[in-house]
């Protein structure tokens, strides 16, 4: 159990979980039901250990030759152990999966259905043999975004919240820029690790120095998009600059030194939490406005 819940990254649950609870309770003016608990707990733990055990399983040859893995950026068991362990990851995933999905297809509209189902593809097509978007460079990044911005696109379809409104369209286009760069810059790290692998991604292909500049490029056009939300939402544009000016420190960074962008990317980590609590007292702002 320790292992099946260390696939799934506890430090990170909270990043899919609170893009759906923060959508569904301000689209819906702060509506507490079983859905919206049902929902959010699905998002907090069994959408979580798909996403990242199907990963953990199927990139674990990679993994084993990356350093980074075996703490809090992913989940690393001993080769004798694996295939046992893997099973175990994937039984646990598609358990827990299942009846929270047929709960939401049931009380949810036929589109909000269909929006759940193409989330759930995409967790399992970014990793999954025979699809693997993670090795096919640009849509690894926008699948990669959308595992993060699905959660909140969901629960919006799911309550009919209208997503043309200037309140929303900017926040989604946003959250996607937003969700790009910060995939982008997280393979920086691993260029020379992916190239020695054959395995492909928007950093190997565009180089270290050019996929950080763009990742930097893309934070503010998040920011640039947020000005276009009603007062006092418009403050949000100010939440995506702190990762441009972290990002920027590795802004001349080069492929043969590409791993110590992860100085970098582990400073992301803590700003997703500074900018979490941030982005609470902002949405109770305009939710009491």
């Amino acid at each position: 159990m320790r292992e099946v819940l260390a696939a799934s990254r506890p430090f990170s649950w909270v990043n899919t979980a609170y893009p759906f609870a923060a959508g569904y309770l301000m689209a819906t003016g702060g509506r507490l039901d079983a859905t919206f608990v049902i929902g959010t707990l699905f998002f907090l733990v069994p959408y979580n250990l798909a996403m990242y055990g199907v990963n953990d399983v199927f990139d674990y040859a990679s993994d084993l030759r990356n350093p980074r893995k075996g703490g809090i950026e992913g989940a690393l068991v001993a080769p004798e152990r694996a295939r046992a362990v893997h099973r175990r990851i994937l039984a646990a995933a598609a358990v827990t999966v299942l009846p929270f999905v047929a709960y939401l297809v049931v009380v949810g509209s036929a589109a909000a259905s269909a929006v759940l189902l193409v989330v759930l593809f995409l967790v399992v097509a970014y990793s999954a043999p025979g699809l693997r978007f993670k090795e096919r460079p640009v849509l690894d990044s926008v699948t990669s975004a959308m595992h993060f911005v699905g959660p909140l696109l969901y629960a919006l379809v799911l309550v009919g919240a209208p997503l043309g409104a200037r309140t929303t369209w900017p926040v989604l286009v946003a959250f996607v820029a937003w969700g790009m760069a910060s995939h982008a810059f997280g393979a920086v790290q691993d260029v020379r690790a992916d190239r020695e692998a054959g395995i492909a991604s928007v950093a190997t292909v565009l180089g270290a120095r050019a996929t950080t500049r763009a990742a930097v490029a893309a934070y503010l056009l998040a920011a640039g998009v947020l000005l276009v939300v009603p007062w006092p939402g418009t403050l949000a544009a100010v939440l995506p600059l702190p990762y441009a000016v972290s990002t920027a420190r590795f802004w001349a960074v080069r492929d043969e030194d590409c791993e110590r962008a992860n100085t970098g990317w582990r400073t992301f980590l803590v700003l997703n939490l500074v900018v979490g609590f941030l982005v609470t007292m902002l949405l109770i702002a305009i939710a009491r406005s």
